[in-house]
């Protein structure tokens, strides 16, 4: 299946927006949601795979228009979501994604669940097969604290990320920003933008791998199948 048409948008502009969402929006999220969200088309259709409590799918579908559906493991999270009138059905990403159609989406979104699934490649492979365009977001393994706290302390690290003891941890794929990219060329996956978030929360277009697997706490991709 061909992409659907996607305007080629300003790496600057999308980063702007990302600092600034009350510039063009009414509502405010997190600076990795709201980077996501600038990455999706006003109108499109999107699948939402881990949605959790509903905040990113629910401010695409007011602020952005969207066709919005989601998907997510825990009822907790499905209560939250249909609460506030979401399309959202309990499911796993490692088993359930097969039961969705090729292309039935123009985006399928992934905000930091990658990292808990069983099969990281498949689920990716599945991603890029339901929808047009998948956005991923993930901790960056290789951030520097992290790599810090390992030397340092020699311990798992402990951070607002990751903060959740090993043996509790529901993250058992954890990966760099070099390790993702290295899957999705192994996957025959293209990545048609990237982005780190840091620890001042400011998104910034990924121009060297070095640095941005380094110096970025979270990776933002935008990803088509080849």
């Amino acid at each position: 299946m061909k992409p659907v048409k996607r305007p080629k948008k300003d790496p600057a502009n999308l980063t702007m927006s990302a600092q600034h969402p009350e510039a063009q929006h009414s509502r405010t999220i997190r600076p990795d949601l709201q980077l996501i969200a600038d990455m999706i088309d006003d109108g499109s259709r999107v699948l939402d795979i881990g949605c959790g409590d509903g905040l990113l799918l629910s401010y695409l579908v007011e602020e952005k228009g969207v066709i919005g559906r989601g998907m997510e493991l825990s009822q907790e999270g499905v209560n939250a979501s249909v609460t506030q009138g979401l399309s959202v059905v309990q499911g796993d990403a490692d088993s359930d994604l097969n039961t969705y159609p090729e292309g039935g989406f123009d985006y399928v979104v992934l905000s930091k669940t990658l990292q808990a699934t069983r099969d990281p490649r498949a689920v990716l492979r599945q991603l890029v097969r339901i929808g047009s365009y998948a956005v991923v977001s993930f901790p960056n393994f290789g951030y520097w604290r992290i790599r810090l706290s390992l030397m340092f302390n020699g311990r798992m690290p402990d951070t607002p990320l990751l903060p959740e003891p090993w043996y509790e941890t529901p993250n058992i794929h954890l990966c760099t920003i070099r390790d993702f990219v290295e899957l999705c060329m192994a996957c025959g996956v293209v990545i048609e933008e990237a982005y780190t978030v840091g620890a001042a929360l400011r998104p910034r277009p990924i121009r060297s791998l070095h640095t941005a697997n380094l110096c970025g706490q979270d990776g933002v991709f935008l990803l088509r199948k080849a």
